[in-house]
């Protein structure tokens, strides 16, 4: 059938009620995430606060830990190969992982969970010389 200028183009029901129905599963997917995110955020602030201090030790797996880190916090500037956390012990995977979950709806930045946060984050690009692809090397 040819559609005429002006003219409504009559509609599907049954086309209609799939449309409904795909709508109401993601809003009841939708809900359940957001009834999960209260203890996802809980969950992900104890492993940020633990992770923090494992970059700022002088070890493999805390140059993994705060490139992870500083890409979490400007992913443009910082960039990660996530094939680096294969090189972690499974309590630090996991704990990226966690904070991985909570970044995904933030309620804040991640360096924003800390008191002095940006000098915290800019630390550890220095200390580590990473590349900060925003135009500078700290060294």
């Amino acid at each position: 059938m040819e559609h005429k200028p002006g003219v409504l183009r009559q509609t599907d029901p049954e086309a209609e009620a799939r449309m409904r129905v795909v709508m109401q599963a993601e809003a009841r997917e939708r809900d359940a995430r957001m009834a999960k995110l209260p203890a996802i955020r809980l969950e992900g602030e104890a492993a940020l606060r633990r992770l923090l201090p494992v970059a700022q030790r002088d070890t493999g797996q805390s140059s993994v830990i705060a490139r992870f880190l500083l890409n979490l916090y400007n992913g443009d500037r910082f960039p990660f190969d996530l094939t680096d956390l294969r090189r972690l012990d499974y309590e630090l995977f996991d704990d990226c992982l966690v904070v991985l979950k909570m970044d995904f709806m933030p309620a804040k930045e991640v360096h924003r969970y800390f008191d002095n946060g940006d000098a915290i984050w800019t630390a550890l690009a220095k200390d580590w010389g990473i590349k900060d692809y925003a135009g500078s090397t700290w060294r």
